[in-house]
């Protein structure tokens, strides 16, 4: 007898649905307090004259500043239940550590990265292997050579490039650099990030395809991927 595990991509839209009730409770809760003090206001006052002008736009305006305020938390909270969802989804899918999983996530995005390119370029270079080394010495996640760590952080050592937020960050920038060198091609900017960008110019220079798999291997499923249909 299997258990079905809980699907995220439901979980995530029954926590979106419940904000939006939270959301639609509070606003009619605001609105009603707000009613309900100018009433006591002018019940206090001892004063038979209904609310003036001033009184119900002054309440307005209170109103409007309190729901701007409760829509920029609601925002921040749907931004960090998003975040969550996707950390989950990820460590699932490639089976790897929260943490690790949080880390590739929050820095890709820093960095400008898509996410799903991300995770693919580190599960094709390393396996998700903090100890990684290639027979070139290309180091770590993100499988970053010493030279290209350096040129960004000068007097890194190679201790340091397998810390794995070092290197992710590194590696994330790398790419992020080769993609606006190559106006936001993922499939140059890939084989350049494999098989370095010099060598890449040079076998355009020669009227080459520098194309070797790597940039298909790490798109694969995304919607970078040669003949993906973006919805």
């Amino acid at each position: 007898m299997s258990i079905e595990e809980p699907d995220p991509t439901g979980r995530a839209g029954w926590t979106r649905r419940l904000l939006a009730k939270g959301a639609a409770l509070l606003v009619a809760t605001l609105i009603v307090s707000a009613l309900a003090g100018s009433s006591a206001r002018v019940r206090a006052s001892n004063e038979p004259a209904a609310p003036t002008i001033g009184m119900v736009a002054d309440e307005v305006r209170n109103l409007a500043r309190r729901l701007e305020t409760t829509k920029g938390e609601l925002a921040m909270a749907r931004a960090q239940v998003d975040r969550a969802n996707n950390i989950i989804r990820y460590s699932s899918q490639y089976q790897v550590p929260a943490d690790l999983a949080a880390a590739i996530y929050d820095i890709a995005l820093s960095e400008g990265i898509d996410t799903d390119v991300a995770f693919r370029l580190v599960k094709v270079e390393s396996q998700f292997k903090p100890k990684a080394l290639s027979g070139k010495g290309a180091i770590g996640y993100a499988q970053v050579q010493l030279p290209t760590a350096r040129f960004y952080e000068p007097g890194l050592s190679e201790e340091q490039l397998y810390q794995r937020d070092v290197n992710l960050r590194i590696g994330f920038r790398f790419l992020r650099d080769l993609l606006r060198r190559y106006d936001g091609d993922f499939q140059l900017a890939l084989v350049a990030y494999n098989r370095g960008p010099g060598r890449v110019e040079e076998i355009l220079l020669q009227g080459g395809d520098p194309s070797n798999g790597y940039a298909e291997a790490v798109l694969k499923g995304t919607r970078h991927a040669p003949g993906a249909v973006v919805e």
